[in-house]
């Protein structure tokens, strides 16, 4: 029997988040009560959601923070965001990007993993790793209209050149039907130097020629939440 129709599957959120400069001018007791409001409501969902802070300060211009979110309903995930968007912080930030996407396990064969190991692949694990990479997805029309066995040939070709970066971990939802892209990949590691050139050896498989978009892309820091929430530079 087919597991992914008989085990609930995690809903997966990368929401990242820009703020306000006019949140830095407040006065700074109004600014750690404000950052301390938004740490509690991430706090009060442990044990119905996971939720990994990331830092994007100084890497990209347009977000400051991630929050990498993995509960098994939507309501959690939207109960969530509107108690954050509450408070004294949520109240400065912008919501630039947030991708969904569903975990689930891959329909191509990845001859370098034991069957066993299929159902841990169905869901999302975040490791202990200090950088995230993470951007969505999108496939031409093409690639779905070619035969299974073609396209398992050709993914074949991009999952050996993945699996000689052992020091860089795969995280893929599939996006399908719940948002614009089709997947979204994030890889972390300890690494950024193999993320480099793993991208760069990617770009040379059959498979790229089929890639419409795999852009914005982020490079996210992991630290500790209210670590992240100070460095916003208030």
């Amino acid at each position: 029997m087919d597991i992914q129709h008989t085990t609930p599957r995690q809903f997966v959120n990368y929401a990242f988040y820009k703020v306000d400069p006019t949140w830095r001018r407040l006065p700074e007791e109004e600014r750690q009560r404000g950052k301390e409001e938004f740490a509690k409501v991430v706090e009060d969902y442990q044990g119905r959601a996971v939720v990994i802070p990331f830092s994007t300060v100084g890497i990209r211009p347009d977000c400051d923070l991630l929050l990498w979110r993995i509960a098994y309903d939507l309501e959690t995930l939207q109960e969530m965001s509107s108690r954050l968007m509450a408070t004294g912080l949520g109240q400065y930030l912008e919501t630039p990007y947030s991708y969904l996407g569903q975990a689930k396990t891959s329909v191509y064969v990845d001859e370098f993993i034991h069957p066993s190991q299929e159902e841990k692949r169905s869901r999302v694990r975040p490791g202990e790793y200090k950088y995230l990479f993470v951007y969505p997805f999108v496939k031409s029309r093409e690639w779905f209209l070619l035969g299974k066995e073609e396209r398992q040939r050709i993914m074949h070709g991009h999952i050996k050149v993945g699996h000689e970066y052992p020091s860089i971990k795969l995280n893929t939802i599939y996006s399908f039907g719940l948002d614009d892209q089709e997947w979204v990949v994030a890889f972390e590691s300890n690494r950024p130097s193999d993320f480099v050139d793993l991208v760069m050896e990617l770009r040379e498989t059959e498979s790229s020629l089929y890639t419409v978009r795999d852009t914005p892309i982020f490079t996210c820091v992991r630290r500790q939440l209210r670590e992240t929430l100070d460095l916003l530079g208030g």
